[in-house]
């Protein structure tokens, strides 16, 4: 055997083989940026294509959440009306109060007329006037005969998560209603509680749609 002659066809056979580039690979696919993890982060954009939706099939639910019990009228859906589009139909407060104020009416009962009942709401965020679960829980009160408290609590920050809760008005009755449209995390609903509880109220939770599969 041959050595020279075969470690000369070796080399003749890598001296043709084409090394495909790293800057566009043969397969037409390009290289791969690192990512700087020290970057500054930009949120992204609400894509509301993807928002959540809910089609009013009642389905009465305790669930807890957030360190809570609360217990919510309705069910986040595949289909039906986006979060938004609720939010920004005036006809929308009508419907969850009547709603509502049924279930409370058939869970609390005749305990209402004896008095020593609220209402309250989670502290405004983003508005400056009366969002919508405001204007909901105002309704309930009205509906109800009992007083409402609309800015029980303040938020020291505007994340949902982990929010930060200040006692702004502490109402006198010892029973109170806590009321949210939506509930996701119950992060909200558990600041709420942390914050009243304190006060020895006896405290019960009611949400419009459990926004959360």
């Amino acid at each position: 055997m041959n050595t020279g002659n075969t470690l000369n066809s070796l080399d003749e056979l890598l001296s043709n083989i084409e090394v495909p580039s790293i800057e566009q690979g043969a397969f037409g696919a390009s290289v791969v940026q690192s990512k700087d993890i020290f970057a500054e982060q930009h949120r992204k954009g609400w894509d509301k294509s993807v928002e959540a939706r809910c089609d009013f099939t009642q389905k009465i639910r305790l669930t807890r959440r957030g360190g809570v019990f609360f217990i919510s009228l309705w069910q986040k859906s595949v289909y039906g009306r986006t979060l938004t589009d609720i939010k920004a139909d005036d006809g929308m407060v009508q419907f969850f109060a009547d709603n509502t104020v049924s279930l409370i009416r058939q869970i609390i009962g005749n305990t209402l007329n004896k008095g020593g009942w609220a209402i309250c709401t989670s502290p405004k965020r983003r508005h400056l006037v009366k969002n919508f679960a405001t204007r909901i829980s105002e309704e309930i009160a009205r509906q109800l005969g009992i007083p409402f408290y609309e800015d029980v609590a303040f938020c020291k920050n505007k994340q949902r998560i982990n929010a930060e809760y200040t006692l702004n008005i502490l109402p006198q009755e010892p029973n109170i209603i806590v009321f949210d449209d939506f509930v996701t995390t119950g992060s909200t609903l558990g600041s709420m509680y942390r914050l009243l509880s304190q006060y020895d109220k006896n405290l019960i939770f009611f949400t419009g749609i459990n926004n959360k599969l």
